[in-house]
């Protein structure tokens, strides 16, 4: 199973094993990036790796990744993505939800999108192929990677042993802090539009 394979890899190679699998689970290879980062959490309350090295090897991991991501889609293209997206699990249905979500929510569309599997790849390659500035777009996405890493590797951290408990319920907390924060987004908007 591809999940024990990447949690072993953590164990053995420690910090290297974090990183890498970070950038290559960002460019969009089916890596389990947030048990990984709850995983960490959990050694670390064992005592076998520190948790700000932890918080910043994944982040250098997460900008890499990004980086690549964005250069592909920039250099080469959605033809590109189109012949060899199967390979990183990109799809055009996808890929289209990605745009709608950056044409509505924009600069904030790329720093929550790093809480959501998928989008979190997508908004890279996105960026990359629409031309956008890669400065502007890389402090936004830097921004969510910190956060995104921050919070799970906390998590691990807070829920120690029951880390495995809390992998299998991922999806159902997931769910549910997307709705949370779609919510207090829709909230923000309409008292800022009612200000107005």
């Amino acid at each position: 199973m591809l999940q024990e394979k990447v949690l072993y890899l953590i164990t053995i190679y420690g910090y290297i094993g974090i990183f890498l699998a970070l950038v290559f689970g960002i460019i969009g290879l089916p890596i389990p990036d947030e048990v990984l980062l709850t995983f960490a959490g959990f050694l670390v309350t064992k005592g076998k790796m520190d948790f700000f090295s932890v918080v910043c090897i994944a982040f250098i991991g997460s900008i890499i990744g990004v980086s690549v991501s964005y250069m592909i889609g920039y250099c080469l293209g959605w033809p590109f993505l189109e012949k060899y997206g199967k390979f990183l699990h990109i799809k055009e249905k996808s890929f289209n939800k990605v745009e709608k979500w950056f044409d509505k929510y924009g600069k904030y569309a790329i720093v929550i999108g790093y809480f959501i599997p998928g989008v979190r790849q997508l908004n890279a390659y996105y960026a990359g192929i629409t031309k956008r500035p890669y400065m502007r777009f890389a402090f936004y996405a830097n921004l969510g990677g910190l956060l995104w890493v921050t919070t799970f590797v906390t998590l691990g951290v807070f829920v120690g042993e029951r880390w495995e408990l809390w992998v299998k319920n991922f999806h159902r907390v997931a769910v549910a802090l997307l709705l949370i924060i779609c919510v207090s987004m829709g909230i923000y908007y309409l008292l800022k539009k009612k200000n107005k």
